[in-house]
């Protein structure tokens, strides 16, 4: 009768998968589920994995270096070794006056970017598509997206060839003397100086942004345009009610990734092109941290508080120019 017991019990844990099974850790199913996933999809994530090390060691493993904003740097002493200070390196950039001027310069540069710049982008997109003629429809995107792979050390070395004075060269000027008019110093004249930057930035990356909406105007389905112009809409009509609702999350995402760059400046472009007599209105914060820290001043500290503070109050507009745009119905970025 005992033995009898004794198999029995023994069948039951056998057929049970044995006596500690309930006492056996159990694998979150969400956990189960992605082991799985990464398996049957290895190779893709074997692509991917060089990528995520570079971004984890160049953009991530920097990130120490933050703690500079917080501490009186010393070479001597190391990141680590140097003392803490607390908010003074903050307090030592809002106290100079030089900054504010910066701050209020990148601003109204973008500002203008933003404006002129990301309109005008999609006004050329939008009447590119309307050229009926595929090879000069394909010379006029070559034209305008040619000037994208310049560097901005060879396009402001054009720029200047252009609207230096007749005497430098300048192309604008010699023109203007030929016609008895009055020659202008296009990039010594602290008035004209933001313009000039602002329409550069324009003419170099015009063409990157309208290929960006063009990609999305042929996802549009042909059908809507057959279907409105059966009902007698002209072209204008179309673009209003067709195109440019269409390509709406396109726009918007692309208005948002600029409006995360309103506290940064073009470092390329306004070292190459400004000079001491535009500082009052071309200095920017790209130039002005530039100068304080590799550019001889030496003040890593408060240029690294700066660029820390700007970074977050742009992600700051970020997330909420993108809960703004979902509000309105409109896709965003996340």
């Amino acid at each position: 009768m005992l033995d009898s017991t004794v198999r029995t019990h023994e069948s039951r844990a056998r057929y049970s998968g044995g006596p500690d099974e309930a006492d056996a850790p159990r694998l979150d199913p969400w956990l189960v589920r992605t082991i799985k996933y990464i398996r049957f999809h290895w190779f893709t994530y074997l692509l991917v994995l060089p990528g995520l090390l570079c971004m984890i060691v160049f953009n991530y493993g920097p990130m120490y270096g933050l703690q500079l904003a917080f501490k009186d740097y010393s070479v001597s002493k190391g990141i680590w070794g140097s003392p803490w200070v607390g908010i003074d390196n903050f307090v030592t950039m809002f106290n100079d006056a030089v900054f504010w001027n910066a701050l209020v310069n990148t601003l109204e540069i973008n500002v203008w970017n933003i404006l002129f710049g990301f309109t005008f982008n999609i006004l050329l997109a939008l009447l590119i598509n309307e050229l009926r003629l595929r090879w000069v429809k394909s010379t006029v995107q070559t034209l305008v997206y040619l000037p994208y792979f310049l560097s901005w050390v060879v396009f402001a070395g054009l720029v200047m060839a252009f609207l230096s004075l007749s005497s430098d060269g300048g192309v604008v000027n010699a023109i203007l003397g030929g016609l008895g008019l009055k020659e202008i110093d296009f990039l010594r004249e602290p008035e004209l100086f933001q313009a000039v930057l602002v329409i550069s930035n324009i003419v170099k990356t015009a063409g990157y942004s309208s290929i960006i909406y063009l990609a999305a105007i042929a996802g549009i389905n042909p059908a809507l345009y057959e279907s409105a112009a059966i009902d007698g809409a002209n072209r204008l009509q179309m673009m209003w009610h067709i195109t440019l609702p269409r390509i709406m999350p396109s726009v918007v995402v692309l208005l948002i990734l600029q409006l995360a760059t309103v506290f940064v400046s073009n470092f390329d472009q306004v070292y190459n092109l400004y000079s001491s007599f535009v500082y009052s209105t071309g200095d920017v914060l790209s130039t002005y941290i530039y100068r304080n820290s590799i550019g001889g001043g030496g003040n890593f500290e408060v240029s690294t508080a700066m660029n820390l503070m700007f970074n977050v109050a742009g992600l700051i507009v970020v997330l909420f120019a993108n809960k703004i745009v979902k509000k309105l119905d409109v896709m965003g970025i996340f």
